[in-house]
């Protein structure tokens, strides 16, 4: 469990830069991020390279006891390679050029950027292959970061082409699968198909459905050249990869394919603004702890293994809406929340602010004038607080003595695929894939249930429940692996809008929810979307609750499915919203609606009931229990002290029953024994 920092010797004079790296050591940083922006200094004329800079800083790294990352610098081609090659520019959809000036303006298709990057990586990677204290790579920096995953220029049409005739082999069978017969879109040859650039009405779906997945594919084969690479070079160095925030355009299930494990970038004050249409004081301050939490849990996920955040926040931040100064506390309260979800290290962006460029009001643990920031002092207590966790607590570690994975009985079946394709023809711009999942994902966190975020196709048999929001795509497939998943015992709940299209994004040629119908046991009469002024009500288990922005009238089917909620009010009057099937040694539920809060929350406490998962009570908003290496770390988000109950025999090794407001405690009593006592009735702040 260790503390990073991202730092930028480019930026600096050389006697500032040993200076800074004293401080580093002196403060418990055990890893420095470098030179994920740095091709014009490494390489600042063509074949004339220059790492001796970076040589000297990573020197200093390893005369201080620490490691060094070291970054591909791929992510800003230079303006001379611009120059020679103005091929690799990317396009946007209506022809216009992404030219240099920013960063990420190359194309992932371009075959000349592809012998460019191999060019400067083999170099780098050699330079250094034997340099002991480098311990890994991230490759480039935030694929996709700025829009950048979709290009629209020729080399994209090339190699959309081919990446059609490799899945589809003859036109006509790619004719069928779309369904290309609608506005006259039949094509005669793989030749004929272009990106799908601006146009004067909506594209095709299924056309706009197989270039996303293309785009994202480029992206992934343009990571394994690099990963290919760096371990050609050293084959013991870890090789990772930071992904941002609730980014929908790039699968990252795909990418860590080839990723040792995964690394994320949390920015909890600006996520919250730019993700949410509702944000409390609180949150404010220190975000949303189920936003933050399931971004962890999906890259813990995507690589099975611990991730790292490697741009952790460090104070106020300079792209979002507003730039509130975070919480007393909340940069340590971020470092132990990432822990205990499974980060083995948190590195923070960045050290020292920058004086220069498009990043100025971007703080860092130091500002400008090397003066310590209000990050620092967290930075230095949660190092100091790791490290005591690490040293104090025997059950911290598996056999190996390496840190563990949190203990997971629930999944929550996450796609990419299903987020683009109803993205593509989402009708209601109130539904957002994101937030539905995380409605469902908020009930299980309340509840202190560690969750695995993983894909449809995966593995299910080790989960006792498992919660599956929007199956839009569905194909028998998908209906066989989860049949099988219930019909074993398992306890499975679907939400609204599943088994809707096929795998081409097209709708079945059978009631919806299509091959899903035997699970679920009902077929969906009809749907609509609907604005505030005229949602329903949904009555469940004897009392009434608020749903919105999508409802499915739901007819059994089948003689287990069972109604377990109606519609109240509105043209839905009536009509099943909510039903149960049994399928073998197994329950089905469906949700045809978008509950609220306290809706979604029996719903999942009711599924976790019939598994036997034991959890805490619900706890209230910005307070969380998560269980890791046989610790609890309880973290309040809010701007208020709370008061734990726990038993008398607990121990607690940070911290005690008394949590202060945005601060963090660590016991080895496990969630279901601890409840939370007086002054948190769940209510969050306006």
């Amino acid at each position: 469990m260790s503390i990073g920092v991202c730092y930028f010797p480019e930026h600096w004079p050389s006697e500032r830069i040993e200076d800074d790296i004293e401080q580093m050591a002196a403060v418990g940083i055990e890893y420095i991020r470098m030179g994920e922006f740095a091709w014009s200094r490494l390489e600042p004329e063509p074949d004339e390279f220059d790492f001796e800079w970076l040589e000297r800083a990573i020197s200093l790294v390893d005369s201080h006891g620490m490691r060094a990352v070291l970054c591909t610098p791929t992510a800003t081609p230079p303006k001379w390679l611009v120059d020679e090659h103005p091929e690799i520019l990317q396009e946007e959809a209506d022809g216009i050029i992404r030219h240099y000036g920013g960063r990420r303006h190359y194309c992932f298709n371009s075959e000349v950027y592809r012998r460019e990057s191999r060019r400067i990586i083999r170099k780098l990677s050699g330079w250094f292959a034997d340099v002991p204290v480098v311990a890994g790579w991230q490759t480039d920096n935030e694929f996709g970061c700025h829009g950048t995953i979709r290009c629209y220029c020729s080399d994209c049409a090339s190699a959309f082409r081919q990446w059609l005739r490799e899945k589809y082999g003859d036109i006509d069978r790619l004719n069928e699968a779309w369904g290309t017969a609608f506005w006259s879109q039949d094509l005669n040859s793989f030749a004929q198909i272009d990106p799908p650039r601006h146009t004067t009405a909506a594209h095709h779906p299924a056309r706009l459905l197989d270039y996303y997945r293309f785009s994202s594919d480029s992206v992934v084969k343009y990571n394994r050249l690099q990963t290919e690479l760096l371990r050609e070079a050293n084959s013991d160095w870890f090789v990772t990869h930071n992904f941002m925030s609730h980014f929908e355009a790039l699968d990252a299930y795909d990418l860590c394919a080839n990723l040792d494990f995964a690394s994320w970038d949390s920015y909890p004050t600006g996520h919250v603004q730019v993700q949410r249409k509702q944000v409390s004081r609180a949150e404010l301050r220190t975000g949303d702890p189920d936003q933050i939490g399931l971004d962890h849990d999906i890259y813990r996920s995507a690589a099975n293994a611990p991730f790292w955040v490697m741009e952790q926040q460090p104070g106020d931040i300079n792209w979002p809406p507003y730039s509130p100064q975070p919480a007393d506390g909340a940069m340590r309260l971020w470092a132990h929340y990432a822990t205990a979800h499974g980060a083995d290290v948190v590195s923070y962006f960045r050290w020292r602010q920058c004086q220069m460029g498009q990043e100025q009001y971007h703080s860092g643990l130091l500002a400008q004038d090397g003066s310590p920031d209000a990050g620092l002092q967290d930075a230095m207590q949660a190092a100091a607080d790791l490290t005591k966790l690490g040293e104090s607590n025997d059950g911290s570690s598996g056999d190996d003595g390496s840190l563990t994975l949190p203990v997971t009985e629930v999944a929550v079946l996450h796609s990419y695929d299903n987020a683009w394709a109803i993205g593509i023809e989402c009708n209601t711009p109130d539904f957002d894939y994101w937030q539905h999942l995380n409605t469902y994902y908020r009930a299980l966190r309340e509840r202190s249930v560690s969750v695995d975020v993983i894909p449809p196709t995966a593995d299910l048999a080790g989960y006792d429940a498992v919660i599956a929001p929007t199956l839009y795509l569905a194909s028998t497939d998908l209906a066989t692996h989860l049949n099988a998943y219930v019909d074993e015992g398992g306890e499975l709940l679907m939400t609204m809008r599943s088994g809707v299209k096929d795998p081409y994004n097209k709708l079945h040629n059978a009631p919806q929810p299509g091959p899903l119908r035997d699970l679920v046991g009902a077929d969906i009469d009809q749907h609509e979307s609907i604005p505030a002024k005229l949602e329903s009500e949904v009555a469940y288990d004897g009392q009434q609750f608020n749903c919105s922005v999508w409802n499915e009238w739901l007819s059994p089917a089948a003689e287990s499915c069972d109604v377990l909620g109606r519609y109240e009010g509105e043209r839905a009057d009536g009509k099943a919203a909510i039903v149960h099937n049994t399928v073998g040694d197994g329950n089905a539920v469906y949700i045809g609606t978008w509950p609220d809060s306290d809706l979604a929350s029996r719903l999942v406490g009711d599924l976790l009931d019939r598994a036997g998962v034991e959890t805490t009570k619900p706890l209230p908003k910005q307070i969380r229990f998560m269980r890791r290496n046989g610790l609890t770390w309880i973290a309040n988000f809010r701007d208020e002290p709370l008061t734990v109950a726990a038993p008398a025999d607990a121990t607690w090794f940070l911290g005690d029953a008394e949590v202060g407001a945005c601060d963090v405690a660590v016991t080895d009593a496990t969630p279901p024994t601890l409840s939370v006592n007086g002054g948190c009735d769940g209510a969050d702040d306006d």
